[in-house]
């Protein structure tokens, strides 16, 4: 699987494009502030809500790409009757000519804008979710406390980061991090679990804490973590099993798929 950044960078090594970027919304539209497409001569990577507003934006895309005067500033598109999309908002749009030379700044900056999570443990299953979360709208801290488990090669949206010991990298995650906890060693999710709730006591800014495992695992977790004198307030916070119910399967990809959705369902 590959990523929409991912595509861009690698089309963007040798061909030109367009990028449109929602910069605003007003009332009801199909996506929101930050998202973004890129217009090919023959071709699109992302989408701004299709209908009948995209086809005008890549029509405009191309003819600037064909050498028409560049779209300068923010232009408005309401989208009622003079766009036949019944939405019924209103979308403003930026336009940027953009090439190889932009390829480094682009990549910090549509990842920037991302949320956070933080991915621990580099194992079969920390690996069908890195490969799916680079297809989502996250941007991925991989930590493991191994040398040599991540690949050579890895998607934009996705740092691997060697910390030893493990929970070390818990106090430098950015805030509002989701945080997925599946490292190859129960003694090392422990660990991590506990700089999570000492994180979430002094600053309360990681809103999902993900452990994989069983309910004997979790049971297991919690005498421990009662004799460290964490509080079932704050034993809650941490979610195990993982991933979202009703999903059967062991494999790791659907394990990942679990986990992914119940991601999402925590952006609210």
């Amino acid at each position: 699987m590959i990523g929409a950044v991912d595509e861009l960078l690698a089309r963007l090594a040798h061909e030109n494009a367009v990028l449109v970027r929602v910069t605003s919304t007003q009332g009801s539209a199909p996506r929101e502030a930050g998202t973004w497409m890129a217009v090919w001569a023959n071709g699109l990577t992302g989408t701004i809500g299709g209908g009948q507003l995209e086809f005008q934006a890549t029509e405009e895309s191309r003819a600037m790409l064909a050498g028409a005067p560049p779209i300068d500033g923010v232009r408005r598109y309401p989208l009622g009757p003079s766009l036949g999309q019944c939405c019924g908002g209103v979308m403003f749009l930026s336009y940027q000519a953009i090439g190889a030379r932009d390829a480094p700044a682009l990549k910090r900056e549509l990842v920037a804008h991302l949320p956070p999570v933080a991915l621990f443990g580099g194992g079969h299953v920390g690996a069908a979710l890195g490969r799916l979360l680079a297809t989502l709208p996250f941007s991925v801290r991989w930590i493991d406390s191994r040398d040599g488990v991540f690949p050579a090669a890895l998607p934009a949206q996705i740092d691997a980061e060697h910390s030893e010991p493990v929970q070390d990298a818990v106090a430098q995650l950015a805030p509002q991090s989701r945080v997925l906890i599946m490292s190859f060693s129960h003694s090392e999710d422990l660990d991590i679990v506990i700089a999570c709730l000492k994180r979430l006591r002094a600053r309360d800014d990681l809103p999902y804490i993900g452990l994989i495992g069983s309910k004997t695992k979790w049971a297991t977790f919690r005498h421990r973590l009662e004799a460290r004198g964490f509080t079932e307030a704050e034993m809650s916070r941490v979610t195990c099993p993982i991933g979202t119910p009703g999903i059967h399967g062991k494999e790791p990809e659907v394990i990942a798929v679990a986990v992914a959705a119940q991601l999402l369902q925590s952006m609210g």
